[in-house]
């Protein structure tokens, strides 16, 4: 069954001096959440920016693929900490992606998390819709 989220933003006045609100979420995780253009290309200044919450999408997506794909290999996680930066330059748009993973999982060596982390990274939803991103880099390390 297909599910749909939905979020809405308001924004008021010019790129450069105006500000927006990224209204409360459907399902009241989170808002209301300020924005403006200088916490997206410069200084968060308790600001959260379209970047900051693609990384947190990024993070968790993968997280989960990440899971689902050690739990059928037959070596479900203990945990999995994973990080997501995204990388906005203006002008250019998002230009880079860096997932770092730490994994407690038993019964997998270096290798094969590395590469189930990597299977993850290429079937994640949120990495697919991030497919036109010049450059998505993974970091694995299994502890």
């Amino acid at each position: 069954m297909a599910t749909e989220r939905t979020v809405s933003a308001t924004w008021q006045g010019s790129l450069l001096e105006g500000a927006g609100t990224i209204h409360k979420a459907g399902s009241g995780a989170f808002g209301p959440l300020a924005v403006s253009w200088a916490s997206r290309a410069e200084s968060p200044d308790g600001k959260t920016s379209p970047e900051e919450l693609i990384a947190a999408a990024h993070a968790s997506c993968f997280s989960m693929a990440l899971a689902s794909g050690l739990a059928k290999a037959g070596t479900p996680a203990d945990r999995l900490d994973t990080s997501a930066t995204v990388t906005f330059q203006p002008g250019e748009g998002i230009t880079r992606v860096a997932l770092t993973v730490r994994g407690a999982v038993p019964g997998i060596d270096a290798a094969g998390f590395a590469a189930q982390a990597e299977q993850a990274k290429a079937g994640c939803p949120v990495s697919r819709a991030l497919a036109a991103v010049p450059e998505i880099t993974l970091h694995a390390e299994l502890v």
